[in-house]
């Protein structure tokens, strides 16, 4: 039996404006996020869902490679968090904060969500980390942790509906059945096609030469894994230490190969097929 279940989300646009505020809730959960660009931040200042004690995450393009930059904090109200980030920090365009309807989120609830949201963040590599540090989660009691996990687990099935998956490590299926294999250059890969992107198996190798007219940003993004210790030094190669996903089959195979590949030929199944046969065969 699978372990997951449907649930229903009600995305709520308050100015009409599919772009600007959006209100978020899920059934069965007392939470409520307020999703906003920074370009709306004087509208949303005037919501009083920015008056309670609650959890944000802001993010935006990151300074290196692809990898957007994000930062999680707390307040008690939100609000004057808002404003001093409104004029210190340059890096964000958009901003979710997370309440509850029925006010019982106090201070230690808000500081436990931050401190497990930037842990998340920290351990999935899905963004450059804007937070300093990771914070410690203060002493909860064993009720009150109860209800602050319960809250955090309904953030983040909120999270990706509005577009924020960078909490969640990536995680191929541990059947191997489906799983496409790239070879070439002395290296070999393994990886499957999923609804989010490309995800790269743990294990896989990677060339560490790249060629001189290798794109930019993939070299970019070559050398921000190996800071994170996604891309681990294995001699002459380098090696997975994680699941990793790529936006495409083709970030994927240009990381590997360090040089530009076309993802959808260079991958394979088992029987010599490639993506992109695969993916045709599908609507034939």
């Amino acid at each position: 039996m699978s372990s997951k279940r449907g649930f229903s989300v009600r995305i709520f646009i308050p100015t009409g404006e599919p772009e600007g505020l959006r209100i978020v809730e899920k059934s069965n959960w007392t939470g409520q996020g307020l999703i906003f660009p920074r370009a709306k931040f004087t509208e949303a200042r005037r919501r009083d869902e920015l008056k309670r004690t609650g959890v944000y995450v802001l993010w935006g393009p990151g300074e290196i490679g692809q990898l957007p930059r994000v930062y999680v904090g707390e307040g008690d109200a939100v609000l004057p968090r808002l404003d001093q980030h409104a004029k210190q920090k340059d890096f964000w365009t958009h901003a979710a904060v997370f309440t509850s309807k029925d006010q019982n989120l106090n201070k230690a609830h808000v500081k436990y969500l931050e401190a497990k949201l930037v842990t998340l963040a920290a351990e999935a590599k899905r963004a450059e980390l804007d937070n300093g540090n990771v914070p410690q989660p203060p002493t909860l009691s064993e009720a009150d942790v109860a209800d602050a996990e319960g809250f955090l687990a309904n953030m983040l099935l909120c999270l990706p509906v509005v577009g924020m998956n960078l909490f969640e490590k990536a995680k191929a299926a541990r059947s191997k059945t489906h799983d496409l294999i790239l070879k070439a250059k002395g290296i070999e890969a393994r990886g499957q096609d999923t609804a989010e992107g490309f995800v790269v198996r743990a294990g896989s190798l990677a060339v560490k030469k790249e060629v001189p007219s290798i794109h930019g940003y993939l070299s970019t993004l070559r050398r921000s894994l190996v800071d994170q210790g996604v891309l681990q030094d294995a001699g002459t190669v380098y090696r997975f230490t994680q699941d990793y996903l790529f936006n495409s089959p083709s970030t994927a195979a240009g990381v590997l190969l360090g040089r530009s590949s076309n993802g959808r030929t260079a991958w394979k199944d088992a029987k010599g097929r490639t993506l992109k046969e695969i993916q045709e065969a599908t609507v034939s």
